[in-house]
C-alpha cells in the first residue's frame, strides 16, 4: 500500500503511540484524520498538522461508525485504518479484600478489545466499498495489543484479557478480508514512553526501561509508528502480531 495520497485514520491518534503514527503518515503524505475521546488534544494535533479530527470514543458504535465514514470520503476511500486506542487497569483477580470487581473488568474490555473491534468492523467495510488497486489490494488495518497478551504480569487479568482479544483476532479478521484485499496485522508493544507511563517519576521509568535487554530504555512512540508505516507498505505482512519489545519478557512482577 503506498501512504502517500492515501486515506488514513488513527485511533487513539491524539497522544502516545497514535498521536506518533499520525505524524509520520501525515510526513509521508497520507490524507490522516485523527479520532479520539480526547477533544482538546486531538483538536490541538489536527490544528498543527493540518488535518482533520473526529471525536470518538470506541465503545460508542455511531461515533466510530461517522469517524470512519469521514475518513472515507477522501479521494480513492478508506485505505489505511490504525487503531491505538486503549487504557489499563491494575488489580489481582481476587485477593485479601474479595474478588476483582466487574465494572472495571467490563471497561478495559470495552475499551481495548470491543472498541478495536468496532474500528476494525467498520473500516474493513469502508476499504471493502473501494476500488482495488492494481495489484488488488483495497487497504490495510494495524491493531495494538501489547506484549501483556503473552506475558500478563500480576494484577493484568483485565489488561492482559483485553489484549489477548486482540491477538487472537488478527488472523481470522485476516482470512475474512483476504478475498478483499485487506490486510490486518496487529503490533505488540513492551514497555514504551507513552502518558499510560508518564505518571511515573523519572526513576522509576529509567528502572523500568534499564529492564530491557536491548536497547536498554523505553521505546519511543515514533518506533511504533515506523513499524506501522512499515506494515502498511509491505504487502506480505499478513494475519500477523510482532512484538516490539527489544527481547524484553515480562516477568510475574
Amino acid at each position: 500500500m503506498r501512504i502517500e495520497g492515501s486515506s488514513a485514520i488513527v485511533v487513539g491518534g491524539a497522544s502516545g503511540l497514535g498521536e506518533a503514527s499520525a505524524r509520520r503518515l501525515h510526513a509521508q503524505g497520507a490524507l490522516v484524520t485523527v479520532a479520539d475521546v480526547n477533544v482538546e488534544k486531538g483538536q490541538a494535533l489536527a490544528a498543527e498538522l493540518g488535518v482533520t479530527f473526529v471525536a470518538c470514543d470506541v465503545r460508542e458504535e455511531a461515533q466510530v461508525r461517522s469517524a470512519v465514514e469521514h475518513a472515507a470520503q477522501a479521494s480513492g476511500g478508506l485505505r489505511i485504518a490504525v487503531c491505538c486506542a486503549g487504557t489499563g487497569w491494575a488489580q489481582k483477580v481476587a485477593g485479601s479484600k474479595g474478588p476483582h470487581p466487574l465494572a472495571p473488568f467490563e471497561t478495559i474490555i470495552q475499551i481495548n478489545l470491543i472498541g478495536t473491534f468496532n474500528v476494525l468492523r467498520f473500516a474493513a467495510s469502508a476499504m471493502i466499498a473501494s476500488e482495488p488497486l492494481a495489484d488488488g489490494e483495497r487497504g490495510v488495518c494495524v491493531n495494538t495489543a501489547s506484549i501483556a497478551a503473552f506475558d500478563g504480569q500480576v494484577g493484568q487479568i483485565a489488561y492482559s484479557a483485553s489484549k489477548g482479544g486482540v491477538v487472537g483476532m488478527t488472523l481470522p479478521a485476516a482470512r475474512d478480508l483476504a478475498q478483499y484485499g485487506v490486510r490486518v496485522n496487529t503490533i505488540a508493544p513492551g514497555l514504551f514512553d507513552t502518558p499510560l507511563l508518564a505518571a511515573l517519576p523519572q526513576e522509576a521509568r529509567q528502572k523500568l526501561g534499564a529492564g530491557v535487554p536491548f536497547p536498554q530504555r523505553l521505546g519511543a512512540p515514533a518506533e511504533y509508528a515506523e513499524l506501522a508505516c512499515h506494515i502498511v507498505e509491505n504487502r506480505m505482512l499478513n494475519g500477523e502480531v510482532i512484538r516490539l519489545d527489544g527481547a524484553l519478557r515480562m516477568p510475574p512482577r
